[in-house]
């Protein structure tokens, strides 16, 4: 999928760029698996914002997506590749053998009419979902399973890939695009491929208009708030802020370390995605 340009009539124009969306074979999506989709505009249940600069935005449906890949020994044929506003990687459509439809992320190169398969006896194709105990070291997956069972959590965004490194005893050692090294358990399913819909990091957004479009807010400097309101605000004429960069509770922004020690999960971390960090 390449980048279009404008004609630069404006601004936004000229500094915008669009995806041509080439990959696109169908409009429309699948009725039977749409959901209603409710924004909460960064607001808990109290009408108190715990996440900021989100609200408005254009409506959408939600697309749900087969994570789990449990539909094992059937056969499905690629139908349509979709474009989904709920996520940077465009989606298939699987029509089963037995009549079941299920949408998928559209892996790179995926193409419609192909056949795929899940399972332990599947084959090691790109498309294709196994038990980590059957792909073969060095090849590129997504979709990875935590734990068995609960759907594929890592690896889900536009153009990402682990690979699998190594099988010690009843984990495998699967390198995160993060260069993170973790463990797995060999039976956690993981989709043969690398995510498609590459160009995607590489769009221009142009003006503020189309941000405001995906429900992103405007974001205001903390150095020009009220000492009220931001603990880097107030002053006479511009400062330098006085501190470390920090959202307004004080949460460090520049580097931080904010992760919760997980004392669970973090023995299957080998090598972080930062050195020192937690």
């Amino acid at each position: 999928m390449g980048i279009k340009l404008y004609r630069p009539t404006s601004p936004g124009r000229r500094q915008g760029s669009v995806l041509d969306y080439a990959e696109i074979t169908r409009e429309t999506p699948e009725k039977s698996l749409l959901e209603a989709y409710r924004k909460s505009g960064g607001r808990n249940n109290n009408g108190h914002i715990t996440r900021r600069h989100r609200g408005r935005g254009n409506k959408k449906m939600y697309r749900r997506i087969d994570f789990r890949r449990d539909k094992d020994g059937v056969p499905a044929k690629v139908f349509s590749i979709e474009y989904d506003p709920n996520r940077s990687a465009n989606i298939a459509l699987l029509h089963y053998a037995d009549g079941e439809k299920r949408y998928i992320l559209a892996p790179l190169d995926l193409k419609v009419g192909q056949t795929l398969l899940s399972g332990a006896t599947a084959e090691p194709l790109p498309g294709n979902s196994l038990p980590l105990a059957n792909i073969p070291v060095g090849l590129e997956i997504h979709n990875v399973e935590l734990r068995l069972g609960r759907g594929g959590q890592l690896c889900r965004t536009a153009g990402g890939s682990a690979q699998l490194q190594a099988k010690e005893g009843e984990y495998a050692i699967v390198m995160l695009p993060s260069a993170e090294l973790r463990k797995i358990n060999l039976m956690c399913r993981a989709t043969i491929g690398r995510i498609g819909n590459l160009d995607w990091q590489n769009v221009s957004y142009g003006k503020a208009g189309r941000k405001r479009h995906l429900g992103i807010r405007p974001s205001v400097r903390g150095t020009a708030q009220n000492p009220v309101d931001h603990p880097m605000g107030g002053g006479e004429g511009r400062t330098a802020g006085g501190r470390h960069p920090c959202s307004p509770s004080g949460v460090l922004s520049k580097g931080g370390k904010t992760r919760k020690p997980n004392h669970i999960t973090d023995k299957f971390i080998l090598r972080r995605r930062k050195k020192g960090s937690h």
